[in-house]
């Protein structure tokens, strides 16, 4: 096999509070192959977003920073990279698509002058030009008249035109790897499939890797080829997507399965299975295994020592002592 686009190893990163240290990613061990999807699926909180930015390098300072681990992107360590190398790396290389796209553009200046700004930054070339390139971007990612959107400003489109004119952004440079955290936050269930299939698309066109967030296992089922699955800022199963629909291992990914509704030959209701308890507090997290204290199969070792990710079969790894 060839090497990865992305290798993260043993990631972590602290968030240092009045009340003690959060270890909001802690120990994270992922990566990513040339033009394939990879989710990262979790309830919030878990770390999902906050490994996306330390990705990025853009983990709120001083409070946050990257303690440990590696971030290999075409082997180059970016948890070591200068800020004069991640700016050329963010936007050429690496691109993200954040969860409220009315949050990220601009609202005071029209989306062409958004798109057109990243591409002259990164490809060096003139005004005229880019300005032509973004009504191309803004074509190819679906907006129709183009011509004439490129003058709107984002708070006359809709919330599924502004993620298709982020969308369009990050794609600009052709990047190597894409980031979209929660895409599809927001959108109505029409919209959703559309964003998801624009995705495809242009991956299979640009030849992008993406690395998408989500907390939605269909959207998980619709795009990607490896799942992580996220809990206190660990990966607890890691697999291929057929395998995770079809074998779930992990206590957390079954409760995860069963709390989704299932369909029925009658009309009557079937109760939600709800995983119990509540996620554990990141400044007091229990010794042994995070999941413990909302775990039915908990013995004494998972409330002594912490459980290691353990490579159950070829391709398959849990973080689970009932495999050790």
């Amino acid at each position: 096999m060839s090497d990865p686009l992305l290798e993260i190893k043993d990631l972590r990163t602290h968030f240092i509070t009045n009340k003690g240290i959060v270890k909001a990613v802690d120990g994270v061990d992922l990566s990513i192959a040339e033009g394939q999807t990879l989710c990262l699926v979790g309830e919030s909180g878990c770390g999902k977003s906050m490994t996306a930015l330390s990705i990025m390098r853009l983990v709120p300072e001083p409070m946050g920073r990257i303690v440990s681990g590696t971030i290999l992107f075409q082997d180059q360590d970016l948890a070591r990279a200068s800020e004069a190398e991640m700016q050329k790396i963010r936007g050429n290389h690496i691109t993200m698509v954040f969860q409220e796209p009315m949050t990220s553009l601009n609202p005071v200046f029209k989306v062409g002058e958004q798109i057109s700004e990243v591409i002259q930054l990164h490809q060096r070339i003139d005004k005229k030009e880019a300005w032509r390139l973004s009504i191309e971007m803004l074509r190819e990612v679906g907006i129709p008249s183009p011509e004439s959107r490129v003058n709107e400003y984002p708070h006359r489109m809709s919330g599924g035109m502004r993620q298709r004119v982020m969308i369009a952004m990050a794609l600009s440079c052709h990047p190597k790897l894409m980031i979209a955290d929660e895409p599809t936050t927001a959108l109505d269930v029409t919209i959703q499939a559309q964003i998801l299939d624009l995705l495809n698309r242009l991956k299979q066109k640009v030849g992008s890797s993406i690395l998408l967030i989500t907390h939605n296992l269909g959207v998980v089922a619709e795009v990607a080829q490896q799942v992580g699955v996220m809990y206190a800022g660990q990966i607890v199963e890691y697999t291929d997507v057929q395998r995770l629909f079809k074998t779930p291992q992990h206590p957390y990914t079954l409760g995860l399965f069963g709390s989704i509704p299932k369909k029925t030959g009658s009309r009557k209701r079937t109760r939600l299975q709800a995983i119990p308890g509540y996620v554990p507090d990141l400044l007091g997290l229990p010794p042994g295994c995070k999941f413990q204290d909302r775990c039915s199969q908990v013995f004494v070792k998972c409330r002594n020592e912490p459980p290691a990710l353990l490579e159950i079969e070829p391709g398959h790894q849990v973080r689970c002592w009932l495999y050790a």
